[in-house]
């Protein structure tokens, strides 16, 4: 069975940016990934440069999937978002509450991402694919696991087709996260995110920012390895494919790769599990 592999980038802010993207998604073509995601910063602040990328994404003829976050966001803005998604022909949208950009209190019209999911599809029906979000080690501002669970389910039960996870390094995790789901009657795709280790320092930020753990003896070995970027690179390498065969002898469906707007790593990965060209 083929595994799907799907990949996430960031708007670029300059136009140097936009055109090392395009050579980036050019080399992960290779991949066929079955589709491209893009993502959408605090309260919209990406809107134009994310519809942008996508539009560029799509006339190169691949599966572009914006992100819609709604924290800030009215009814208004978002219905005429959604509108403009769909006369450029987009069926899929990765669909998250996020966060507010700091500064700003009014956190708008939605205040969780199920609401967001049920108002698109009251809106547009069946036309987009929704990607929710998941936690496997929980969302850091949950009270309890069995609450964060059950906001997922909410976000299920509202019209979710599939979930994206947050990045991780325990399979466990996920086995466990994807268990107590089907429990719960959860049936929908749920496929892991994949964040390749190019730098311990900003995995360390991205990891204190998200709440996605890097387990002990991970930190202790990148530590030990100080500046030595090869020996990191590779030792990241090692341990991002290692979990990637765990998490398909596991049944995931797919594979989301978190790119940072970077090709080398996700391509390496996918090369060693077998799934890209040689």
């Amino acid at each position: 069975m083929k595994t799907d592999l799907t990949c996430e980038f960031f708007p670029p802010q300059t136009a140097e940016g936009v055109t090392k993207l395009r050579d980036v998604r050019a080399r992960l073509a290779t991949l066929n990934p079955g589709f491209f995601s893009v993502t959408y910063g605090a309260g919209g602040s990406t809107r134009e440069r994310t519809l942008e990328v996508v539009l560029d994404i799509q006339r190169e003829g691949h599966v572009a999937a914006p992100h819609l976050s709604c924290v800030g966001s009215t009814r208004a803005s978002i219905g005429a978002l959604l509108a403009e998604f769909k006369t450029a022909g987009i069926r899929r949208i990765v669909a998250l509450r996020g966060d507010l950009p700091s500064g700003m209190a009014d956190v708008g019209e939605f205040r969780y991402a199920n609401e967001l999911v049920e108002f698109i599809r009251q809106e547009t029906g069946d036309w987009f694919h929704l990607e929710v979000a998941a936690y496997p080690e929980w969302h850091p501002q949950a009270r309890n696991p069995h609450e964060d669970l059950l906001n997922f389910k909410r976000k299920v039960d509202a019209g979710a087709n599939s979930a994206i996870t947050q990045f991780f390094y325990n399979a466990d995790a996920y086995e466990h996260f994807v268990g107590e789901c089907r429990a719960l009657g959860i049936t929908i795709p749920i496929v892991p995110g994949i964040m390749p280790i190019a730098s311990f320092a900003k995995l360390a930020r991205f990891s204190d920012s998200s709440g996605a753990e890097i387990p002990r003896w991970m930190r202790k070995k990148f530590e030990a390895y100080g500046d030595d970027t090869d020996a990191i690179r590779a030792f990241g390498l090692e341990v991002v494919t290692e979990l990637c065969q765990r998490l398909l002898a596991l049944g995931a469906p797919g594979l989301h790769f978190y790119t940072l707007n970077q090709s080398a790593l996700t391509l390496e990965i996918a090369r060693r599990l077998g799934l890209g060209p040689a």
